[in-house]
Protein backbone atom coordinates (compact mmCIF):
# COMPACT_ATOMS: atom_id res chain seq x y z
CA UNK A 1 0.00 0.00 0.00
CA UNK A 2 1.53 3.32 -0.89
CA UNK A 3 2.24 5.89 1.49
CA UNK A 4 -0.43 8.82 2.20
CA UNK A 5 -0.17 12.46 3.26
CA UNK A 6 -3.43 14.02 4.93
CA UNK A 7 -3.15 18.10 4.66
CA UNK A 8 -5.55 19.94 7.65
CA UNK A 9 -4.71 23.27 8.49
CA UNK A 10 -5.93 26.62 9.55
CA UNK A 11 -8.80 28.56 7.01
CA UNK A 12 -6.06 30.60 4.52
CA UNK A 13 -3.18 28.51 5.24
CA UNK A 14 -2.68 27.46 1.87
CA UNK A 15 -3.69 24.05 1.88
CA UNK A 16 -4.71 23.78 -1.96
CA UNK A 17 -1.79 25.72 -3.68
CA UNK A 18 1.10 23.83 -1.58
CA UNK A 19 -0.98 20.67 -2.39
CA UNK A 20 -1.06 21.71 -6.01
CA UNK A 21 2.90 22.24 -5.84
CA UNK A 22 3.43 18.50 -4.62
CA UNK A 23 1.10 17.23 -6.79
CA UNK A 24 2.91 18.21 -9.52
CA UNK A 25 6.70 17.73 -7.84
CA UNK A 26 5.99 13.99 -6.61
CA UNK A 27 3.39 12.48 -9.20
CA UNK A 28 0.44 12.17 -6.28
CA UNK A 29 -3.55 12.52 -6.76
CA UNK A 30 -4.89 14.95 -4.59
CA UNK A 31 -8.22 14.88 -2.66
CA UNK A 32 -10.09 18.06 -1.13
CA UNK A 33 -13.22 17.61 1.00
CA UNK A 34 -12.91 21.00 0.95
CA UNK A 35 -13.79 21.49 -2.24
CA UNK A 36 -16.93 19.18 -1.61
CA UNK A 37 -18.04 21.21 1.47
CA UNK A 38 -17.81 24.57 -0.83
CA UNK A 39 -20.28 22.89 -3.53
CA UNK A 40 -23.24 21.76 -1.11
CA UNK A 41 -23.04 25.24 0.51
CA UNK A 42 -23.79 27.09 -3.17
CA UNK A 43 -26.37 23.98 -3.89
CA UNK A 44 -27.99 25.01 -0.26
CA UNK A 45 -27.28 28.98 -1.35
CA UNK A 46 -25.46 29.29 1.71
CA UNK A 47 -22.33 31.12 2.68
CA UNK A 48 -19.52 28.82 3.93
CA UNK A 49 -19.97 30.53 6.88
CA UNK A 50 -23.72 29.55 7.39
CA UNK A 51 -23.29 26.13 5.96
CA UNK A 52 -20.54 25.70 8.58
CA UNK A 53 -23.05 26.89 11.13
CA UNK A 54 -25.87 24.66 9.44
CA UNK A 55 -23.59 21.18 9.81
CA UNK A 56 -23.23 22.08 13.42
CA UNK A 57 -27.23 20.64 13.78
CA UNK A 58 -27.06 18.61 10.01
CA UNK A 59 -23.91 15.45 11.25
CA UNK A 60 -25.24 13.64 7.95
CA UNK A 61 -23.28 15.92 5.38
CA UNK A 62 -20.01 14.82 7.63
CA UNK A 63 -20.83 11.60 8.18
CA UNK A 64 -21.24 11.04 4.11
CA UNK A 65 -17.93 13.01 3.71
CA UNK A 66 -16.16 10.76 6.52
CA UNK A 67 -17.43 7.46 4.56
CA UNK A 68 -15.35 9.03 1.59
CA UNK A 69 -12.13 9.48 4.15
CA UNK A 70 -12.34 6.08 5.09
CA UNK A 71 -12.89 4.92 1.87
CA UNK A 72 -9.24 6.13 0.58
CA UNK A 73 -7.96 3.96 3.21
CA UNK A 74 -7.98 1.18 0.89
CA UNK A 75 -6.61 3.12 -2.20
CA UNK A 76 -3.26 1.87 -3.36
CA UNK A 77 -2.32 5.26 -4.54
CA UNK A 78 -0.11 8.41 -3.67
CA UNK A 79 -2.99 10.96 -2.26
CA UNK A 80 -2.52 13.67 -1.38
CA UNK A 81 -6.02 14.32 0.52
CA UNK A 82 -6.84 18.03 1.75
CA UNK A 83 -9.33 17.62 4.93
CA UNK A 84 -9.77 18.21 8.47
CA UNK A 85 -9.91 14.93 9.79
CA UNK A 86 -8.14 13.02 7.16
CA UNK A 87 -5.46 12.04 9.60
CA UNK A 88 -8.67 10.24 11.87
CA UNK A 89 -10.77 8.53 9.41
CA UNK A 90 -7.70 7.50 6.14
CA UNK A 91 -5.38 5.18 8.08
CA UNK A 92 -1.60 5.41 8.18
CA UNK A 93 -1.35 9.21 6.68
CA UNK A 94 1.64 11.07 6.87
CA UNK A 95 -0.39 13.87 9.56
CA UNK A 96 0.44 17.74 8.24
CA UNK A 97 -1.11 20.86 9.94
CA UNK A 98 -0.47 24.31 7.99
CA UNK A 99 -0.59 27.08 10.93
CA UNK A 100 -1.27 30.47 9.92
CA UNK A 101 -2.27 33.85 12.02
CA UNK A 102 -5.41 34.82 11.88
CA UNK A 103 -4.77 38.31 10.02
CA UNK A 104 -2.97 36.69 7.12
CA UNK A 105 -5.45 34.16 7.04
CA UNK A 106 -8.08 36.52 6.42
CA UNK A 107 -5.94 38.81 4.09
CA UNK A 108 -5.40 35.22 2.02
CA UNK A 109 -9.35 34.61 1.99
CA UNK A 110 -10.01 37.63 0.63
CA UNK A 111 -7.77 37.94 -2.06
CA UNK A 112 -8.41 34.16 -3.02
CA UNK A 113 -11.76 36.06 -3.40
CA UNK A 114 -14.24 32.67 -2.78
CA UNK A 115 -17.47 33.52 -2.96
CA UNK A 116 -19.27 33.80 0.44
CA UNK A 117 -16.08 32.85 2.16
CA UNK A 118 -15.00 36.35 3.21
CA UNK A 119 -17.04 40.25 4.30
CA UNK A 120 -15.68 43.59 2.85
CA UNK A 121 -13.38 44.51 5.18
CA UNK A 122 -10.62 42.88 6.84
CA UNK A 123 -11.53 43.47 10.46
CA UNK A 124 -14.70 41.61 9.18
CA UNK A 125 -13.32 38.96 7.73
CA UNK A 126 -11.20 38.24 10.34
CA UNK A 127 -14.34 38.10 12.78
CA UNK A 128 -15.87 35.65 9.98
CA UNK A 129 -12.95 33.19 9.98
CA UNK A 130 -12.42 33.67 14.33
CA UNK A 131 -16.43 32.58 13.49
CA UNK A 132 -15.40 29.65 11.31
CA UNK A 133 -12.51 28.20 13.32
CA UNK A 134 -14.78 28.10 16.47
CA UNK A 135 -17.84 26.49 14.78
CA UNK A 136 -15.50 23.75 13.02
CA UNK A 137 -14.14 22.81 16.55
CA UNK A 138 -17.09 22.90 18.43
CA UNK A 139 -18.67 20.55 15.43
CA UNK A 140 -16.00 18.19 15.42
CA UNK A 141 -15.66 17.91 19.11
CA UNK A 142 -19.71 17.29 19.97
CA UNK A 143 -19.44 14.41 16.83
CA UNK A 144 -16.39 12.72 17.24
CA UNK A 145 -14.80 14.27 20.44
CA UNK A 146 -11.81 15.49 18.55
CA UNK A 147 -10.33 18.77 19.13
CA UNK A 148 -9.30 19.44 15.49
CA UNK A 149 -6.75 21.86 17.02
CA UNK A 150 -4.55 20.17 19.12
CA UNK A 151 -1.53 19.84 16.96
CA UNK A 152 -0.15 16.79 18.91
CA UNK A 153 -2.42 14.66 16.34
CA UNK A 154 -0.32 15.34 13.49
CA UNK A 155 3.40 14.42 12.79
CA UNK A 156 4.01 17.74 11.16
CA UNK A 157 3.15 21.41 11.25
CA UNK A 158 4.15 24.06 9.63
CA UNK A 159 3.54 27.70 9.79
CA UNK A 160 3.06 29.64 6.59
CA UNK A 161 2.62 32.55 7.70
CA UNK A 162 6.05 34.18 6.24
CA UNK A 163 6.84 31.19 4.14
CA UNK A 164 5.96 31.21 0.41
CA UNK A 165 3.93 27.99 -0.88
CA UNK A 166 7.12 26.58 -2.82
CA UNK A 167 9.45 26.74 0.71
CA UNK A 168 6.29 25.04 2.26
CA UNK A 169 5.61 22.73 -0.10
CA UNK A 170 9.80 22.00 0.45
CA UNK A 171 9.13 21.80 3.33
CA UNK A 172 6.61 18.99 3.31
CA UNK A 173 8.31 16.76 0.93
CA UNK A 174 11.74 16.61 2.42
CA UNK A 175 9.76 15.82 5.94
CA UNK A 176 7.52 13.10 4.25
CA UNK A 177 10.92 12.08 2.95
CA UNK A 178 11.99 11.58 6.59
CA UNK A 179 8.77 10.05 7.68
CA UNK A 180 8.79 7.22 5.28
CA UNK A 181 11.91 6.37 6.82
CA UNK A 182 11.45 6.58 10.15
CA UNK A 183 7.33 6.43 10.76
CA UNK A 184 8.00 8.01 14.50
CA UNK A 185 9.20 11.35 13.05
CA UNK A 186 7.82 14.65 14.06
CA UNK A 187 8.55 18.23 13.98
CA UNK A 188 7.53 21.64 14.15
CA UNK A 189 8.78 24.32 11.59
CA UNK A 190 8.02 28.22 12.52
CA UNK A 191 8.62 30.94 10.76
CA UNK A 192 10.66 33.41 12.86
CA UNK A 193 8.95 36.19 12.64
CA UNK A 194 5.85 34.22 14.00
CA UNK A 195 7.49 32.61 17.05
CA UNK A 196 7.06 34.49 20.59
CA UNK A 197 10.17 34.98 22.27
CA UNK A 198 10.95 35.18 26.21
CA UNK A 199 11.98 38.67 27.32
CA UNK A 200 15.42 37.09 28.62
CA UNK A 201 19.16 37.26 28.37
CA UNK A 202 20.66 36.17 25.05
CA UNK A 203 24.36 35.35 24.31
CA UNK A 204 25.28 37.23 21.61
CA UNK A 205 28.99 35.10 21.00
CA UNK A 206 27.35 31.41 21.39
CA UNK A 207 24.78 32.95 18.85
CA UNK A 208 27.47 33.48 16.62
CA UNK A 209 28.87 29.96 17.18
CA UNK A 210 25.59 28.63 16.07
CA UNK A 211 24.74 30.54 13.16
CA UNK A 212 27.60 29.33 11.78
CA UNK A 213 27.67 25.77 12.63
CA UNK A 214 24.45 26.42 11.06
CA UNK A 215 26.18 27.82 7.73
CA UNK A 216 28.48 24.54 7.60
CA UNK A 217 25.09 22.03 8.08
CA UNK A 218 25.63 20.91 11.49
CA UNK A 219 23.27 20.30 14.07
CA UNK A 220 22.41 22.81 17.47
CA UNK A 221 21.21 22.24 20.38
CA UNK A 222 17.38 21.30 19.93
CA UNK A 223 14.21 23.96 20.23
CA UNK A 224 11.01 23.08 21.79
CA UNK A 225 8.01 25.45 21.19
CA UNK A 226 4.45 25.18 23.01
CA UNK A 227 1.04 26.65 21.36
CA UNK A 228 -1.89 28.41 22.80
CA UNK A 229 -4.68 29.51 21.07
CA UNK A 230 -2.59 29.35 18.07
CA UNK A 231 0.08 31.54 19.21
CA UNK A 232 3.69 29.80 19.82
CA UNK A 233 5.93 30.78 22.25
CA UNK A 234 10.04 29.66 22.74
CA UNK A 235 10.01 27.21 25.67
CA UNK A 236 13.81 26.28 25.66
CA UNK A 237 16.76 27.31 22.81
CA UNK A 238 16.57 30.79 22.55
CA UNK A 239 20.18 31.34 21.59
CA UNK A 240 19.30 28.15 18.70
CA UNK A 241 15.92 29.90 17.46
CA UNK A 242 18.08 33.33 16.87
CA UNK A 243 20.95 31.47 15.21
CA UNK A 244 18.42 30.73 12.99
CA UNK A 245 16.41 34.22 12.38
CA UNK A 246 20.17 36.25 11.92
CA UNK A 247 20.58 33.36 9.55
CA UNK A 248 17.65 34.54 7.56
CA UNK A 249 16.15 30.97 7.71
CA UNK A 250 13.12 30.62 6.72
CA UNK A 251 11.98 28.43 9.72
CA UNK A 252 12.91 27.59 12.48
CA UNK A 253 12.71 23.67 13.49
CA UNK A 254 11.08 23.03 16.66
CA UNK A 255 10.33 20.21 19.05
CA UNK A 256 6.36 20.99 19.95
CA UNK A 257 5.50 20.54 23.91
CA UNK A 258 2.54 21.09 25.98
CA UNK A 259 3.24 23.27 28.45
CA UNK A 260 1.71 26.46 29.54
CA UNK A 261 4.49 29.50 28.82
CA UNK A 262 5.11 31.82 31.66
CA UNK A 263 6.69 35.26 31.83
CA UNK A 264 6.80 38.22 28.90
CA UNK A 265 7.37 37.45 25.72
CA UNK A 266 7.64 39.92 22.31
CA UNK A 267 7.46 38.66 18.76
CA UNK A 268 10.81 39.47 16.31
CA UNK A 269 8.88 41.42 14.13
CA UNK A 270 7.71 43.76 17.07
CA UNK A 271 11.04 44.21 18.78
CA UNK A 272 13.76 45.02 15.68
Amino acid sequence: MKDKISLAGDLGSGKSTVSAIIVDRIGAKYYSTGAIVRSIAERYGMSVVEFNVYMETHPEIDHEIDDGLRALSEVDELLIIDSRLAWHFTEGTFKIYLSTDIETSALRIMNANRKGEHAVSLDATVADTRSRRNSEKKRYMEQYGLDIKDLSNYSLVVDTTYASPEEVAECIISSFERWQQDKSYTELFICPERLRYPVTQSDPERISVLSEALDRGEKIPEITVAERDGDFFLVDGLDSALAYSFNMSTFIPARLVKCEPEGEYIQMRTSL
